[in-house]
């Protein structure tokens, strides 16, 4: 009999271990995840655009169109997306703000960044099927004017004001979240 219970001990020993091991992992795993929000954040914000001082808010687009994103973001907040059709990342990220323009619930206004020509820009926008409003930034004037770092940038606008900056690769949930944000607030 006490063979069986050095052997019972022995089984409880293990398991406790493996709990305890599980239990080390996960706490591991939601330190680095705290670690990595806090990077990111901080990047985020050390990248994001700014706004600025007397920002040009009627521009014209490639095809000719004014856009006036004052007025765009009266209503509702006013996604603006610096990309480059240069920009790896942003071969992830403009179908994503594709589909946003597409479902329409909130204005998109897209910035490329020296992409090119008008004529240039027309060929990419056909090749990627983006129906996405866009200016042609073809010197980055205008992303200089906003101190764009990184493409892809992202400025959410609420009448007429920046509510929001950020970068980097953004999942459609964020941008429809970040847009329901400013709508409430």
């Amino acid at each position: 009999m006490p063979i069986k219970t050095n052997n019972m001990n022995t089984e409880l020993q293990l398991k406790k271990t493996g709990k305890q091991k599980a239990w080390s992992w996960l706490k591991t795993l939601v330190l680095y995840g705290i670690v990595f929000l806090v990077i990111y954040t901080a990047v985020n914000w050390w990248r994001q655009p700014v706004m600025p001082a007397n920002p040009q808010l009627q521009m014209t687009d490639y095809q000719g169109h004014t856009v006036n994103l004052a007025a765009l973001s009266q209503d509702k907040p006013t996604l603006i997306y610096f990309w480059g059709t240069w920009c790896p990342i942003c071969t992830t990220t403009s179908p994503s703000v594709n589909r946003l323009a597409a479902a329409g619930d909130y204005p998109v206004v897209t910035v490329a960044v020296q992409s090119g020509s008008n004529q240039q820009l027309t060929e990419y926008l056909t090749e990627h099927n983006y129906n996405f409003t866009t200016i042609n930034d073809q010197q980055g004037q205008i992303f200089d004017d906003w101190q764009g770092q990184v493409t892809p940038s992202y400025v959410i606008l609420k009448d007429g004001e920046m509510t929001q900056g950020l970068t980097g690769i953004q999942p459609l949930w964020s941008l429809k979240l970040r847009l329901w944000l400013s709508s409430m607030f």
